[in-house]
């Protein structure tokens, strides 16, 4: 696993500074500590830090082609690079190391931008051609691995893994998008293809940017891949069972291909546990696994991965951590660039710190939720769906929007009408619904939250915009599977797997996710609904498939999720630092919220009357941004 940096020249051939560019190199270190590289000729630059995984001796980057017209500077892991250099040998090429980055150069070569169709793995890349006077960015299917690119206002474009590296150009503007701050304080980041600043994007998962010298504008990423959701023939359930055990396997197998220590994160949840369980079946050794757990019962889930440790013999690391774990909240600014507000990036950070003392790639179970149904959420939204799908939206939103803004209560209604939640869910259509059922502040609370002069530089966009042009994009009606698709492509990249990449990418430790590999993704999305969620049973399908690997306590326990108590911190020993930063000069100078709404937000939370624990946070990560820009001014030119 790697950092990438590259500097290109869009509109005519000036010369690269190469300071500049090994500076912005720099800020990645941590991504690739074992080396660093940089290759610059007129109008182009790539530089790359190296985390070596596989051929030690010979994978350094930026890595060429034969005649070195071609050269690509990478982050990642192509899994079916041995069949792809047996096919790219047969047809002429000449290989001089046995990584997968060589791979990248060949294909390129062979089958020109096609060649992102035929890798099996997580990547983002830069490939410069000289002959074509092309420079081909990349990103893999799911976003597993990072790509932020930006235009300046000279014609030079910037791109890297990570955003730091983009904020080490002097000339990067840095000045905020509104819309972004509005996606930030609905979803809690800020979601592809959006960055904070206005002068920077990221590309998109399962998209390809192809740029040539000359070019006056910026063109706009192309799509590659999707998730199909295409029907598979009929598959009874015990084959269908046995079909996903064998993917799975597969899956796990092709991420065991390492040259360093290799292990896996052991939460004592199902997805984990099963890639564990996968892991022991295909390994002679035990398997080095790892897990983090709490005093506080509450919040701890290690006896469940000491079960699964036991079973499978796994050489197994447990840490105790402090569930009162301050000393990281400085430091997830550092980590995460832009605003970040998920709390579990606490725990995520400790647990890869812990899993780097032993081994430097972990396999995870990440993407289970997703695409097989898990969170409870969805149960959620679909009772909601059985409710509003009889009636016409047409005749739902004049009704019961109305009866919504009329009665606080409404106890003279049967049970299911008595809340007013229960109506103005009934008035929304199904997208809606799904975004204020994830959304960490609703429409009516970013409104009040917001001053009226932000408001007005939002020029009427809404948080649920996003989800309304994926849901356009949707290759499925189905309510639990659309459901699905939004999530991954936004929660999934945009969360889950930032998250995951810089708490891991910390420690220069690489994450492989078995159960995002690609063709089990597009099985998995075939599948007929009930198969993922049956009644209230989520990841149904999974469950049953590993009743004969993992006890059935740990299969059907309610999960607890990878949490930490932050709702009791504000009300007792963050209650101070809250007051002061939410309410302190730097956010009020931001001039981006109504004062009286954020006391009012504090107060209510502190005397138990509401639970603000998520809004809370998310003002405070935003103001932890804040301050991370405040002390990290532009460099100079």
């Amino acid at each position: 696993m790697c950092g990438i940096t590259g500097l290109f020249e869009l509109r005519e051939r000036r010369p690269i500074n190469r300071a500049l560019l090994e500076a912005m190199n720099q800020t990645q270190f941590h991504r690739g500590p074992d080396e660093g590289g940089v290759h610059i000729e007129p109008g182009v630059g790539l530089a790359h830090r190296r985390l070596s995984i596989i051929d030690l001796s010979s994978g350094q980057q930026p890595l060429f082609n034969e005649d070195e017209s071609v050269v690509v500077t990478y982050n990642g892991e192509i899994y079916n690079f041995p069949e792809l250099t047996q096919e790219l040998q047969a047809a002429g090429h000449r290989f001089r190391t046995h990584c997968d980055t060589e791979v990248i150069v060949h294909a390129w070569e062979e089958w020109g931008e096609a060649c992102v169709e035929r890798f099996r793995g997580m990547f983002a890349f830069g490939l410069w051609d000289r002959n074509r006077q092309t420079l081909f960015l990349a990103r893999d299917r799911l976003g597993i691995k990072p790509l932020y690119y930006g235009l300046l206002p000279d014609g030079q474009l910037l791109f890297a893994s990570e955003l730091k590296a983009l904020m080490a150009h002097p000339g990067l503007p840095r000045d905020l998008d509104p819309r972004a701050i509005e996606d930030y304080f609905a979803y809690g980041y800020v979601p592809e293809p959006r960055s904070i600043f206005r002068a920077v994007h990221k590309l998109p998962p399962a998209h390809v940017l192809t740029l040539r010298h000359g070019q006056r504008s910026l063109p706009a990423p192309r799509a590659y891949w999707d998730v199909p959701f295409a029907a598979l023939p009929t598959l009874d359930e015990a084959t269908a069972a046995e079909e996903l055990v064998t993917r799975l396997r597969e899956a796990v197998r092709v991420r065991q291909i390492a040259e360093v220590p290799l292990g896996a994160f052991l939460s004592g949840g199902v997805d984990s546990s099963a890639v564990v369980a996968m892991m022991a079946g295909l390994s002679p050794d035990p398997v080095r696994t790892c897990s983090i757990g709490f005093a506080d019962s509450a919040y701890d889930e290690s006896r469940y991965a000491q079960q699964v440790a036991e079973r499978y013999h796994t050489d197994h690391d447990r840490q105790q951590v402090d569930i009162d774990d301050f000393a990281l909240l400085d430091r997830l600014g550092e980590l995460y660039d832009e605003p970040f507000a998920d709390s579990s990036a606490l725990p995520t950070y400790r647990v890869c710190e812990l899993a780097r003392r032993k081994v430097v790639v972990a396999l995870s179970g990440d993407g289970g939720d997703e695409h097989l149904a898990g969170y409870r959420r969805y149960r959620h939204h679909l009772a909601e769906e059985r409710l509003r799908r009889p009636i016409p939206l047409g005749l739902r939103r004049p009704v019961f929007g109305t009866l919504a803004k009329l009665y606080p209560k409404a106890d003279w209604a049967p049970r299911v009408f008595r809340a007013k939640a229960t109506f103005q869910a009934l008035a929304r259509d199904s997208v809606e619904g799904y975004f204020q059922g994830v959304a960490i502040l609703r429409d009516d609370l970013r409104a009040k939250l917001f001053s009226p002069a932000f408001r007005r530089e939002l020029q009427g966009y809404q948080a649920v915009d996003l989800l309304r042009e994926h849901a356009a994009r949707a290759p499925t009606t189905d309510p639990l599977s659309l459901v699905q698709y939004l999530d991954i492509k936004t929660y999934l990249p945009g969360d889950i797997l930032t998250k995951v990449d810089r708490a891991s990418m910390a420690h220069a430790l690489e994450v492989r996710v078995p159960i995002l590999d690609h063709p089990l993704v597009e099985w998995i999305s075939g599948l007929p609904p009930d198969l993922k969620r049956r009644g209230g049973e989520g990841k149904y399908l999974l469950k049953k498939a590993m009743e004969p690997y993992l006890s059935h306590e740990l299969l059907y326990r309610r999960k607890k999720g990878f949490s930490v108590p932050v709702a009791e911190w504000f009300r007792g020993p963050l209650q101070a630092r809250l007051r002061e930063q939410v309410l302190g000069q730097r956010i009020a100078d931001a001039d981006l919220f109504d004062r009286d709404s954020l006391e009012q937000l504090i107060d209510q939370h502190v005397s138990g009357a509401r639970d603000h624990s998520p809004a809370l946070w998310s003002l405070l990560m935003f103001d932890g941004f804040l301050q991370r820009l405040e002390t990290s001014p532009a460099p100079a030119a």
